[in-house]
């Protein structure tokens, strides 16, 4: 299956904008994670890739991470449909629910470096 859109869908770059000044306190401590800790690939947030707005992204790496909130327990069919999109335009995607960003920050970021790591070096 071929790239199907590079380039973001119309009204994608201002939605993007808003969801950035708008990040929830979880997208916040991870974006501060990201930053701080890992000095190998860098990851923009909010970026529009095709017909959806994803969390992070490190085009580098070919990574994407998604943070999941309780809505998304009730989305679980679109979401699949999303990464499939996104993994059909060359991308691996890791999902964490909000919690673990919360409870768990050390272990995700280091998950988002591992894969980082691996995903660029193929």
């Amino acid at each position: 299956m071929g790239r199907v859109k590079r380039y973001p869908m119309e009204g994608a770059v201002p939605r993007a904008r808003r969801l950035r000044r708008e990040a929830t306190v979880f997208e916040r401590i991870l974006w501060s994670a990201l930053r701080e800790r890992l000095p190998g690939p860098k990851f923009r947030r909010q970026v529009p890739l095709g017909p959806y707005i994803v969390d992070f992204a490190s085009h580098r790496a070919r990574l994407i991470v998604e943070l999941d909130g309780e809505g998304h327990a009730f989305r679980v069919d679109a979401d699949a449909e999303r990464s499939r999109f996104l993994e059909g335009e060359g991308y691996r995607v890791l999902r964490f629910w909000n919690a673990e960003v919360v409870d768990n920050l050390d272990g995700v970021v280091d998950t988002i470096g591992g894969a980082a790591t691996l995903t660029d070096c193929d």
